[in-house]
């Protein structure tokens, strides 16, 4: 039988701010270890083709903005191709699922897909593939299975699903008897002592080909939406790009709420199978605490810390020292640009910082890190003030930036290691270390790289107005000519 993984690459995870930003959300972080967690998600999957299945090419379902981050964190992982379904703007996950059922039944074939979001972390792979095989050996019979996850606290931020007081299927499966969105304090003791409800994991095992069915039942409207927009669909070497216009129709559901919960008590019933495995979503930074190792004092430390007098708290550096003293429960996170602290138990609300810096429109802190991730490398804004900016900029081998122009500013390039190519005007010619140029305003200009090492340089920017937006591109060899920004 054939398996496509589908990975749900959309969200911003802003619970995990400043670390998580809209434009490098949490799924794209590595929080432990050396590999993301959408790049954990796609390793925890990759050896089911151990277990006699055809493992399909992934499907990755993100946005524009995050495209570029996709590609380059999936090549990192040397398993050949994937297919990236760009979402215009985010309907929730019933319509990301449907875009990717319907490429998978592309030809009259179908798959199962597993359908995991791309910011969870798990433990222990090994038990993960054994819950993962029982559920695709129940779904070929036409069920839809989720992986249930036996709860080791009473927690009030996750949903929770009940099974039928019934024996296990032959697959270890359950009936589901209901779903339940998160609790209260009280009832998820209660749920905890019942021994009938496991947190839901918002992985699910289904039949493409059922996925369309169930959704033409419960929710026909989401069905025939999505479907008009993937018609409209443009393609191209990387990337598949449903009408814009037409996906702005859909209406915004998640699988639960669309067909999961509609299904108990019906013909197309739901079925749970249990998932001991160390899950969890870490939707939050008291999760990251939780899920990460912890010195003997309880501390979580990662990164240029120096801890003192300090207990059960998670402290986080990434760009400077950070030293703690005489505090207990707390986290504190350092970026370039920001710190966090906060009492543990109240991570979950570090969300209406972000929804403070979102209304004060004063900042873009909350949408980007100083160092930006760019298709063709990064760039790192070192220094701002009126009317000049300095950025220290790395191209990679054989990348370009676009061919493009500014209205407000001009530049100044300083090549600090590797050899550049630059086009400026009608000219074009070679810089190499510590040789600079300038760039007037108004004038078509390009970087390249076409060295095998790479290309670090500096930009002095000044000018009247110094945003991304200020950027005309000509040509660009990552189909941004539309976009705006590097």
């Amino acid at each position: 039988m054939k398996v496509t993984p589908v990975v749900l690459c959309g969200g911003s995870g802003s619970r995990l701010w400043p670390l998580s930003r809209s434009g490098f959300p949490k799924q794209f972080l590595v929080l432990s270890g050396t590999e993301s967690l959408f790049q954990q998600t796609l390793r925890r999957i990759f050896p089911v083709d151990e277990q006699g299945y055809v493992l399909n090419t992934p499907l990755i379902v993100t946005n524009e903005e995050h495209r570029f981050l996709a590609l380059e964190q999936y090549r990192e992982l040397h398993h050949g191709e994937a297919i990236y379904l760009l979402e215009p703007e985010g309907r929730n996950t019933a319509p990301a699922l449907t875009l990717a059922a319907l490429q998978a039944t592309e030809g009259s074939e179908d798959s199962l897909l597993v359908v995991m979001p791309a910011d969870q972390t798990v433990k222990d792979d090994q038990a993960f593939m054994g819950s993962l095989c029982r559920c695709l050996s129940a779904a070929q019979r036409g069920d839809m299975l989720t992986m249930g996850v036996k709860p080791t606290r009473p927690e009030t931020g996750f949903g929770y699903i009940k099974r039928a007081a019934k024996d296990a299927g032959s697959f270890g499966d359950y009936e589901v008897e209901a779903f339940t969105e998160k609790p209260n304090l009280e009832l998820a003791m209660d749920y905890m002592s019942g021994g009938r409800h496991t947190w839901n994991s918002g992985i699910f095992v289904v039949l493409a080909s059922r996925w369309l069915q169930l959704l033409q039942e419960f929710r026909p409207d989401i069905k025939r939406a999505t479907e008009s927009a993937w018609q409209g669909r443009l393609t191209d070497q990387r990337f598949i790009r449903p009408s814009k216009e037409l996906f702005a129709h859909i209406p915004s559901e998640s699988i639960d709420y669309a067909v999961m919960e509609k299904c108990p008590g019906t013909e197309f019933g739901v079925r749970v199978v249990p998932l001991d495995a160390g899950w969890n979503d870490l939707g939050a930074w008291e999760s990251v605490w939780m899920t990460s190792d912890q010195d003997a004092n309880g501390n979580v430390a990662k990164g240029d810390t120096v801890i003192v007098d300090t207990k059960d708290s998670l402290v986080f550096a990434t760009s400077r020292l950070v030293a703690t003293v005489g505090i207990s429960d707390l986290v504190v996170v350092e970026t370039a640009d920001a710190v966090l602290v906060a009492r543990r138990d109240a991570s979950q609300e570090v969300k209406k910082v972000v929804q403070s810096l979102e209304s004060q429109n004063k900042r873009d802190v909350h949408l980007l890190h100083r160092k930006v991730q760019r298709p063709w490398g990064w760039y790192d804004s070192l220094e701002e003030a009126d009317n000049f900016k300095v950025k220290r900029i790395l191209v990679n081998p054989g990348a370009s930036l676009s061919l493009q122009k500014h209205a407000h500013r001009a530049e100044h390039w300083i090549v600090v290691r590797g050899t550049a190519e630059v086009t400026c005007a009608e000219k074009k010619f070679t810089l190499n270390q510590n040789e600079s140029t300038y760039i007037p305003v108004g004038v078509v200009h390009r970087l390249t790289n076409t060295g095998g090492v790479d290309l670090e340089m500096i930009e002095v920017q000044s000018g009247s107005y110094l945003g991304e937006d200020d950027i005309v591109r000509l040509e660009d060899n990552y189909g941004r000519v539309e976009a705006g920004g590097l």
